[in-house]
């Protein structure tokens, strides 16, 4: 059994801790030699996996811009050799990147660096294998023996001769297979450069994805003037790298507004999410960037299901399901969670394209389910490039979508211990006051509790649920009129008042 030392290192499906000491007042606990016995736990559990012998083993590492990642990496790729690993190093890689090199290098496994948008301080580890991401319990087998390797420093085996380690430059490799799908998609009559005289800034963060616009972009004949924060910096000093920040996505709204661009792109730090921006300077994130995503996915896939995370708007399932002909299938908040689902009904027969969230995660089956912000910009690119050519903008596209006036997001902590339980009775009863008081529970809620209200109700809905990972009940509330989103509030809060275990600071602040 994990100790609470190592199962705090588990977030979900990845590994992340604290890799600086003294920032935030948060002290450090992802040290060389913990990170260090987790990849040679890695090397273990992939030896059980496969079935292979360490020494007949290949992993490719890499890492996004984060200062403490050279650290980390070192530490992994010695863990890795030690035990007889053939070690890969990428150096600094986007997070599909390190994934793709399982299918273009034949590596038995990779292990990308990253703690996605979190922090500067923090690092972590996600793992993939040619079948996709490690699961949670995966994770878990990992730490165990990290646990163990900690505990028992002799069981940690060490080979007679260390693997063989040897360095790739695969993002090249990477942006090239990009740009040839730039070039098939958009069939311009210049076939090299099919993206002349089309304007795209990129936003990359300071993180890793600021090749998209040197090696992708820029080849294919694109002007990327006016981008910015490309160069990366793992202090991340002009923005959170995040598509879901109010900040990061006013900074590429302003940069493509200024440079008058067609188009503005920006990533997270490893860029498995990304959103943009039309030339007007108008969002095209949560909800509409789903409503892209599900067009371009859906072409060629008539009544096709879209796998979407719990909080998507009203709206967008009816302009799936209404507009597009196709069917939305709302799942659990995590985008891996959304990404099995739709490999579950895609395994059971059902057409099933892409699975997305509103955080910008999106996966789309011809590339593998795997979360790429870079793939998704790409077919975005190709469908903006097919569009400017008919007179037509992506804008176009997703007019039809009904979007909330009123969107919120509050959050409650949970006080009890065990969080999960305190959790689960706090929705059941919520699911028998909304039966006892007549309201609408929505039909196709897979997470939480969802409840519609009408005309004169607040013409709207709200989800509550449980965190995946955290004490935490996050409520999303979206109405449809002004001032909406506070009556349906106002009807939550005697039920909420009377639930033990439960902060609900954020909703009497939210109704102060």
């Amino acid at each position: 059994m994990l100790s609470p030392f190592w199962k705090h290192f588990k977030s979900g499906t990845d590994i992340r801790g604290v890799a600086i000491e003294g920032a935030y007042g948060e002290p450090l606990d992802l040290t060389d030699e913990v990170v260090e016995n987790i990849a040679a736990g890695f090397a273990g559990w992939l030896t059980k996996r496969t079935g292979k012998p360490e020494e007949k083993l290949t992993v490719s590492v890499g890492r996004d811009s984060r200062i403490s990642g050279p650290r980390i990496r070192d530490a992994v790729i010695n863990a890795l050799t030690t035990s007889g690993v053939r070690v890969i190093d990428c150096g600094l890689a986007s997070t599909p990147a390190m994934f793709m090199t399982t299918v273009d290098l034949k590596c038995d496994a990779s292990i990308q660096i990253t703690a996605s948008h979190h922090p500067y301080h923090r690092n972590g580890l996600k793992f993939f294998l040619p079948s996709g991401g490690l699961e949670g319990s995966d994770i878990s087998e990992v730490l165990e023996t990290a646990q163990e390797f900690a505990n028992n420093p002799e069981t940690r085996k060490k080979a007679s001769m260390p693997g063989a380690l040897v360095r790739e430059d695969y993002m090249a490799q990477y942006a090239a297979r990009l740009r040839s799908l730039i070039c098939e998609g958009v069939k311009a009559a210049d076939y090299e450069h099919p993206l002349k005289d089309f304007h795209i800034v990129v936003d990359a963060g300071n993180g890793a994805g600021g090749f998209y616009a040197d090696q992708v972009l820029a080849p294919l004949g694109a002007d990327i003037s006016g981008s910015q924060f490309l160069d990366p910096d793992g202090r991340f000093p002009n923005h959170v790298p995040n598509p879901e920040n109010k900040e990061a996505m006013a900074s590429i709204c302003a940069a493509t507004l200024k440079a008058g661009a067609d188009l503005g792109v920006i990533f997270d730090t490893d860029v498995d999410r990304a959103g943009c921006v039309d030339s007007a300077g108008r969002e095209i994130n949560r909800n509409r960037l789903v409503a892209l995503a599900s067009v371009i996915a859906l072409e060629g896939n008539d009544g096709g299901t879209i796998v979407t995370d719990s909080i998507t708007s009203s709206g967008l399932k009816a302009f799936i399901e209404q507009e597009l002909g196709g069917v939305h299938h709302r799942f659990k908040r995590g985008y891996k969670n959304v990404i099995n689902e739709a490999l579950r009904l895609n395994q059971a027969g059902v057409n099933c394209p892409l699975a997305i969230e509103t955080s910008g995660h999106a996966a789309l089956r011809e590339n593998y389910f795997l979360d790429d912000g870079a793939y998704l910009i790409t077919k975005i690119i190709i469908k903006a490039a097919q569009l400017r050519g008919q007179g037509k903008s992506l804008e176009s596209l997703i007019e039809k979508l009904a979007e909330p006036v009123e969107s919120e997001e509050l959050r409650f902590h949970i006080t009890e211990s065990d969080f999960i339980s305190c959790g689960n009775r706090i929705l059941s009863a919520l699911e028998q006051y909304a039966r006892k008081n007549g309201w609408a529970l929505a039909d196709d809620s897979r997470e939480g509790v969802r409840v519609s209200f009408g005309a004169g109700q607040g013409e709207g809905w709200f989800l509550l649920r449980l965190s995946v990972h955290d004490p935490v009940m996050p409520l999303n509330i979206e109405s449809d009129v002004k001032g909406g989103n506070r009556l349906i509030a106002e009807k939550l809060k005697s039920f909420l008042n009377s639930q033990q275990g439960l902060d609900i600071v954020s909703l009497k602040s939210f109704l102060s």
